[in-house]
């Protein structure tokens, strides 16, 4: 849902129960402040009691599942997990990109009728090919014959490659009529990652486990016996001992040293036109610096084409 800026939109000067699922805190508490009543979760962990919703708008994570094998795309997940939430005839808006609509097509075709596919012209959601799917749920005994619901779910495939969708504006082209329905209760029952993450410091087990797993950051101080050379300030650098806050007004940076393992590559040609190719390891030292005014830096000895 995000901050909830679009859902709110579509309420705007509508008195509606207004229910949300954000699984970003700071996103989550944005909605909120909307008036939206937000549970900051994983949506594919909540509960919602079937056929209890006016109307949904979902906007999912643009990305594939993360599993071992048959990882689907979270589009047609989210898709299936929430379509049975909807009353029947209840509304569906759903944002996705374009060309997923292809792997959703089955599914919008067999649960779903007066469908609409609009294009979004923001120039946020031109550059993620943004489309809005209009929809209303089946009727629990409207189905569709097989023939039917294949040409259905073609013509969903096809609009998935079409290049000159037509836009979404703000002159009404279809009209869908939303259901009444009463108050809902969203069922979390996932873990409460922020809460533990905010409970682990206090924990007994954390603490033992942390002398072991985290090390802590030594401060030492002191000046060297001898000068040092370019050697031993390699060392110092890339053992993190000269990591900290430099400079002053513009020039004031964090700087954090590391060691780097970098692969040369050269060609060698033989007499006889024999090509050897070689390959040689060796570490080097890497300084990222990010400096107060938002810039970064990632400086290594190999010299920048631009330089």
């Amino acid at each position: 849902m995000g901050d909830g800026a679009g859902f709110a939109c579509l309420l705007d000067a509508f008195p509606a129960y207004r229910y949300g699922i954000e699984i970003d805190a700071f996103r989550a508490e944005q909605a909120a402040i909307r008036g939206i009543e937000t549970v900051h979760a994983d949506a594919l962990e909540v509960r919602c009691p079937p056929d209890s919703l006016s109307l949904v708008y979902l906007n999912p994570p643009y990305d594939f599942e993360v599993g071992r094998t048959d990882n689907q795309r979270l589009e047609l997940v989210f898709l299936e997990h929430t379509y049975r939430w909807l009353k029947r005839t209840g509304v569906l808006v759903f944002v996705i990109p374009q060309p997923r609509l292809k792997s959703c097509a089955r599914m919008l075709a067999e649960h779903f009728t007066d469908l609409s596919v609009y294009r979004l012209t923001d120039p946020a959601s031109v550059q993620y090919k943004q489309i809005a799917i209009l929809a209303a749920r089946r009727k629990r005994h409207q189905h569709l014959r097989d023939s039917a619901l294949l040409d259905s779910a073609r013509r969903l495939e096809t609009l998935a490659m079409k290049s000159d969708l037509e836009a979404l504006s703000d002159a009404p082209q279809s009209l869908y009529v939303i259901p009444a329905s009463g108050p809902v209760v969203l069922n979390h029952t996932g873990i409460p990652l922020d809460e533990i993450e905010d409970l682990l410091l206090s924990s007994a087990a954390y603490r033992q486990a942390s002398r072991v797993l985290l090390s802590k950051a030594r401060d030492i101080r002191g000046r060297p016996l001898t000068p040092l050379h370019g050697g031993h300030v390699g060392l110092l650098c890339t053992a993190g001992m000269l990591n900290g806050v430099f400079g002053e007004g513009e020039d004031r940076h964090i700087a954090h040293w590391r060691s780097v393992k970098f692969t040369d590559h050269w060609e060698e040609e033989e007499e006889d036109g024999a090509r050897i190719l070689h390959d040689r390891q060796r570490f080097s030292h890497e300084l990222t610096l990010v400096f107060a005014n938002g810039k970064t830096q990632i400086l290594t000895h190999e010299k920048k084409e631009n330089e």
